[in-house]
């Protein structure tokens, strides 16, 4: 089974990508969506022992625990301590299950994918990307989105050039939904044929 990772900087468009493989068939692992999972449920002890005002009856609230950890980098860091681990195990326990089920190919959605070391655990790493402009546009679109906070989010995040240089395949979005899509089956069309030559990729 081949296992690309997707990623991508915010506003680059990876959760549209990442639809589009859905669309297409594939399964995909969504890392937000694990962590939503996970602060409802496994993380909620560890981070209650941390940020215990970041936690309710509910579980982590995030908008809560966002307003202590992006002004405080060593916050930052003992939530990352916590999460990442459990998101791995959460990505790993997918995609063992999809390998159970046959699949020939499984995407896994990870925003840091390089910046956590996680490429090393696929086959292939793929990156969306725009033009800046349009990145920044699309982000500040976003509800609740503020200049300073676009920066310390950017400020996490490995600059677009060199997720560019470290990827396998790059799915350019800056010019909309369908072309994007076209990629993404093109790049499923030449998997398939690799696969089918047994050229490897």
């Amino acid at each position: 089974m081949l296992v690309i990772g997707l990623t991508g900087s915010i506003g680059m468009g990876k959760s549209t990508t990442a639809q589009i493989f859905r669309d297409l068939g594939v399964p995909v692992h969504d890392a937000d969506a694990a962590v939503h999972e996970i602060y409802r449920t496994t993380a909620c002890a560890p981070v209650a022992h941390l940020f215990p005002d970041a936690v309710d009856s509910e579980g982590v609230d995030r908008t809560k625990l966002a307003k202590i950890v992006l002004v405080d980098p060593e916050a930052m860091k003992r939530l990352e301590d916590i999460i990442h681990p459990l998101v791995l195990e959460h990505r790993r326990k997918f995609v063992e299950l999809q390998a159970k089920a046959g699949a020939e190919l499984v995407v896994c959605d990870v925003p840091l994918l390089f910046e956590t070391g996680s490429d090393r655990e696929m086959h292939l790493s793929l990156v969306v990307s725009a033009p800046a402009p349009v990145q920044k546009a699309r982000v500040m679109a976003r509800p609740g989105m503020t200049e300073d906070k676009f920066s310390v989010i950017m400020g996490k995040q490995m600059p677009d050039p060199e997720k560019r240089r470290r990827a396998h395949v790059v799915i350019e979005t800056g010019r909309g939904v369908d072309s994007a899509r076209r990629q993404v089956i093109a790049l499923l069309r030449a998997l398939a044929g690799c696969a089918h030559s047994g050229s490897g990729l």
